[in-house]
């Protein structure tokens, strides 16, 4: 992993983004909605941009991926604005190899940090 952030909110943030990795792996959409904010975006491969209740939807949509790997990981804190930018490598339940890149964007709220954008692009094989 690849960082220029130190201390216990990289810590916190290294430990979020594996959660939130986890979480679109199993398709935990109860997990997942502890960790984004209420205002929460997401830009989708496709351009659309939906909100949290859509987002949730689409992933308990996905299901169970067979494998979701990251790697290229870089975490930035500016303030009480994080940004993790990493690359993805996966395999959807039809057995399709796939790869993308994600941006996450985090705020610092009430002392935590919480998940509150996110874009995601799709890399063809």
């Amino acid at each position: 992993m690849t960082s220029i952030a130190t201390g216990s909110d990289l810590d916190a943030l290294t430990k979020l983004n594996q959660t939130y990795i986890d979480c679109v792996a199993s398709a935990d959409t109860r997990r997942f909605a502890e960790i984004l904010a209420d205002d929460f975006l997401n830009s989708n491969p496709d351009g659309t941009l939906v909100d949290k209740a859509a987002f949730l939807r689409q992933i308990e949509g996905i299901a169970r991926l067979p494998s979701l790997e990251i790697d290229d990981v870089r975490i930035r804190i500016e303030g009480s604005v994080a940004l993790i930018h990493a690359a993805t490598r996966f395999t959807l339940r039809d057995g399709a190899a796939g790869r993308g890149r994600y941006t996450d964007i985090w705020a610092k709220r009430g002392g935590q940090w919480i998940a509150v954008a996110a874009h995601v692009t799709r890399i063809t094989i």
